[in-house]
C-alpha cells in the first residue's frame, strides 16, 4: 500500500531518508529541509524531502 501523505512526522521522514532522527533535527535547524510546525509537532513536506535528495545528487552542498 503506497503512502500518499503529503506531511511527514520526524520519525517517518528520517526512515525514509534512512538516517537517524538526529541527523534529521540537524538538516531542520540548518534550513537545509523546511518543515512546518503543527502545534507543537513539526512536520516535513514529503516534496521537500525529494528535492533536498534531487539536489544531493546533483552536487549540491546542502544539508552535507
Amino acid at each position: 500500500m503506497a503512502d500518499h501523505r503529503i506531511l511527514l512526522r520526524v520519525e517517518d521522514a528520517a526512515k525514509a531518508l534512512d538516517i537517524s532522527r538526529a541527523h534529521l533535527y540537524t538538516l531542520l535547524t540548518e534550513g537545509a529541509i523546511p518543515s512546518i510546525r503543527i502545534g507543537r509537532s513539526r512536520r516535513i513536506p514529503r516534496t521537500e524531502l525529494e528535492k533536498w535528495v534531487a539536489q544531493q545528487l546533483e552536487g549540491g552542498d546542502r544539508g552535507n
